[in-house]
């Protein structure tokens, strides 16, 4: 029996991998999963932490606890962003290894890469150039994350493994019209266009900047993927100073195109215009996972179908959602 400890359970990966653990659970095999909500335990807090991980013990940690947001939040609180990541990953990751656990799993973000980049970003691109200014405080921490699992695995010998996403949607997101992502930040705008009978919506930039989106389901497959892989068939495929796996669909969009396709899924009959006093952010952002698909996994869902499911999901759930 495998005692995991799921860090971050309630947001939107957190609770994709409770959902993969679960079924695992229900179909026999040997995992209890252990949560915690924040009120219960607030990983910011040392001490917390460590008294909980002393007392629990678990084999393996799932860090996916994180403060994540958009370009206007990243923007809005840079000290927000790089304290309580940096404290979160410090004291989860600090502390595991303190109570005994000899496997952790940290999920990052593609935006540690720089912001001129080689397209698309392999793992090795790492640190190689600045970083995109707008979420530059968030991206250091996710970068400390990574450099703390590769120097416990290299001083202790654990095995503490990062995996970075590229933009993440699905059930569960946070549809704010100003702090979330781009695609969740859609979903609300031409829906909420749609219920007030508007003949226009204005998306940021100039709709030319390509992102990659992965549905949130995927990105649960992947890092149980990635977690269940042989402490030697995942080190083959890494390095011991670039130990994480980029995570993505391999496929980019422009914003406008994105734009295009929600617009046709929330029944948008308008128009749609570029605000360009707004910014684009990195103009292209295209994950390499060259390495994840040498070992055996590929992302699964369409884009358009990941849109459908997420459109659902918040229309079944628009009086409880995060907005």
């Amino acid at each position: 029996m495998h005692k995991i400890y799921l860090a971050g359970h309630s947001g939107m990966v957190g609770g994709a991998i409770l959902r993969r653990l679960e079924q695992r659970r229900a179909y026999g095999a040997g995992v209890s999963v252990i949560t915690t909500t924040h009120s219960e335990l607030d990983l910011t807090e040392q001490a917390s932490v460590q008294s909980f991980l002393m007392k629990e013990k678990p084999d393996i940690v799932i860090l996916a606890a994180a403060k994540v947001g958009g370009i206007r939040a990243n923007n809005t609180y840079p000290a927000d962003f790089i304290y309580e990541n940096l404290m979160i990953e410090c004291n989860v990751i600090h502390q595991a290894f303190a109570a005994g656990v000899k496997k952790l799993l940290q999920l990052g973000s593609s935006c540690i890469y720089p912001r001129e980049a080689r397209q698309p970003m392999s793992e090795d691109s790492l640190l190689t150039g600045p970083l995109e200014p707008t979420n530059e405080p968030y991206a250091i921490a996710k970068i400390a994350g990574i450099k703390l699992c590769e120097s416990y695995n290299r001083q202790h010998g654990v095995d503490y493994r990062s995996v970075m996403p590229t933009n993440l949607y699905g059930p569960g997101d946070n549809f704010h019209l100003e702090n979330s992502h781009v695609l969740p930040a859609l979903i609300r705008r031409f829906h909420d266009a749609v219920k007030e009978h508007r003949d226009t919506v204005a998306i940021w930039g100039t709709g030319l900047a390509r992102r990659e989106f992965l549905h949130v389901d995927d990105m649960a497959e992947a890092s149980l993927f990635v977690l269940d892989l042989s402490r030697a068939d995942y080190e083959s495929n890494t390095q011991p100073m670039l130990s994480h796996i980029n995570i993505g669909s391999g496929e980019e969009i422009t914003i406008l195109d994105l734009a295009k396709i929600v617009a046709r899924i929330t029944n948008f009959q308008g128009k749609i215009v570029t605000d360009t006093t707004r910014p684009d952010g990195t103009l292209r952002k295209l994950m390499d996972v060259s390495r994840l698909t040498k070992m055996g996994w590929k992302a699964k869902i369409k884009l358009e179908d990941g849109i459908k499911d997420t459109y659902r999901w918040f229309l079944e759930n628009q009086n409880t959602i995060r907005n």
